[in-house]
């Protein structure tokens, strides 16, 4: 007779390098690496065709390698307690492996279905932590250096090899059609796949990232500077310990350096080392509180703003056309790379937010869909605090002209993505409606009064802030999800400070 089968869950882990549960499993008996592909999931609102897409190229990737080491990934289309229970009445079951994961509202209810199925059934499901958020978290005291030690762990090797089970499993990806995902073209889409995230993670590291500091905040010069690693993070083509391991390593390196340039790439990875230990902060904050995808994180903003968005203005923010050129050409670049820098996708919030006053969950899940790097455990703290219901950090209003001047001086960005103002001179880019020659192009005039729309949200918003009920529950959700400053510098780089996460400073609404 077969012995049971370890069945190894990948969910949004798709590597086998530093991959606990495959090694963990391997060690305990014969190996089925199971990949379920969960329609239920991708008829979310926050699910894309760009997101599936490349997540079908990491797949692809894995089930090569996995290959390798003897036994082949199975594919399963399905809802995965069905899938799960199928495994196990055909083929016997021994032990589930996955890592534990903070997705979306509806993966959470998807864990407590199969923990429900695994416990009835007898059968242990083992979840190891994958990167720096702790589940059922008492105290972010100490959590900072938790994080340092869990990072400073060695990787997890993958096994020597995986005992081949025969038979015919199921290996065929569905197309994102077949999952009833509508057309969502992205010309200048990142590959997926472990083998460009390795070459991500070096070209950055060895050249790219030089003036990550000074270059991240503007869209003219991200696209280049910014590690672009968000989406291999997010599903797991690389681990957060491989990356805080090798930033460390080139630290180190730069700590011996006499080349010119040294200083500023010291400076450039202190500020990329802080984001790593941001992007898990914030995450945290969903796996803590999985409301706060779907409610105010402070419920004296409920009701502040409509309930449904005005159709007409959502629409004109969703396509790029506001009248803003800055902000229109910020989403339309976001529309064609399914990616945008931080500061920029702060600003998209923030005017959806505060000058359109559209509710943030509508213009949040537009944002999602969009994000190919689209991590929930960021993105919906992240949204309500360019939106300002978190109670517990500053409001941040952004203007996309002042935004326009500032990180688009020549216009160029504007002209490549807004060709419609081509005629317009540079000294109007910003402001075409100012040009007198504005009523003959072919582009919209401003959807709202930018500054009076920025005045009367921010007056609202401060009187709800000055209520006397307002602070005392702002000071229950700081205790619960506000940073702490360990004190200590980062574990790969004894004698470096590191940027501590602040809720009150302007964070990014994605690792960059």
């Amino acid at each position: 007779m077969r012995r049971p089968l370890q069945v190894v869950w990948f969910k949004r882990d798709l590597r086998i390098v530093d991959h606990r549960p495959l090694a963990l499993a391997a060690a305990a008996g014969p190996v089925l690496p199971l990949y379920i592909v969960e329609p239920g999931l991708w008829a979310q609102r926050d699910a894309s065709g760009r997101q599936w897409a490349f997540a079908a190229e990491c797949l692809e990737e894995l089930a090569v390698s996995l290959a390798r080491l003897g036994q082949p990934l199975c594919v399963e289309v399905g809802e995965a307690v069905k899938v799960l229970g199928r495994i196990h009445e055909r083929h016997g079951v021994a032990g589930l492996w996955s890592h534990e994961e903070t997705g979306n509202g509806w993966t959470y209810a998807r864990d407590l279905a199969v923990s429900a199925w695994a416990k009835a059934a007898g059968l242990p499901w083992r979840e190891e932590r994958q990167f720096g958020v702790i589940r059922r978290l008492k105290s972010r005291n100490g959590w900072a250096q938790a994080w340092d030690r869990d990072m400073a762990r060695p990787t997890t090797p993958p096994p020597e090899g995986l005992v081949p089970l025969g038979g015919d499993w199921p290996a065929q990806l569905p197309s994102a059609g077949e999952l009833g995902l509508a057309p969502d073209p992205c010309p200048h889409r990142q590959a997926g796949g472990r083998a460009a995230a390795l070459e991500v993670l070096e070209s950055f590291l060895s050249g790219r990232g030089r003036d990550y500091r000074r270059e991240m905040s503007s869209p003219v010069t991200a696209y280049g500077s910014s590690s672009r690693l968000s989406p291999h993070l997010t599903w797991g083509t690389i681990s957060m310990r491989e990356v805080a391991q090798a930033t460390w390593a080139r630290q180190r390196e730069l700590r011996m350096s006499a080349a010119p340039d040294a200083g500023r790439w010291r400076g450039s990875l202190a500020s990329f080392s802080g984001r790593q230990h941001w992007r898990c902060h914030f995450v945290q904050k969903l796996e803590d509180e999985p409301r706060i995808e779907f409610e105010n994180l402070h419920r004296a903003y409920d009701g502040v703003r409509p309930c449904e968005a005005d159709p007409d203005r959502l629409e004109a923010w969703s396509r790029g056309l506001t009248g803003y050129p800055f902000l229109d050409a910020c989403m339309r670049a976001l529309d064609a790379h399914g990616w945008i820098n931080f500061r920029m996708r702060a600003m998209l919030m923030s005017f959806a937010s505060y000058q359109l006053w559209l509710p943030w969950r509508e213009s949040g899940l537009h944002l999602a869909r969009k994000f190919v790097d689209y991590e929930a455990g960021i993105h919906w703290p992240q949204v309500q605090m360019q939106s300002g219901t978190t109670g517990i950090n500053t409001l941040r209003i952004y203007n996309p002209v002042k935004q326009g001047h500032d990180q688009d001086p020549d216009g160029a960005f504007v002209r490549a993505w807004v060709p419609e103002l081509a005629a317009v001179p540079d000294a109007f880019l910003q402001e075409p409606w100012r040009w007198e020659g504005a009523t003959g192009l072919d582009y919209p005039a401003p959807v709202v009064d930018n500054a009076g729309a920025m005045r009367v949200a921010r007056e609202t918003l401060h009187t709800l802030r000055r209520d006397s009920g307002h602070k005392g529950a702002a000071r229950l959700i700081a205790t619960k999800h506000g940073s702490r400053k360990s004190g200590l510098p980062g574990a790969g780089d004894r004698r470096r400070g590191r940027a501590k996460p602040t809720d009150s400073a302007q964070l990014a609404l994605d690792f960059d």
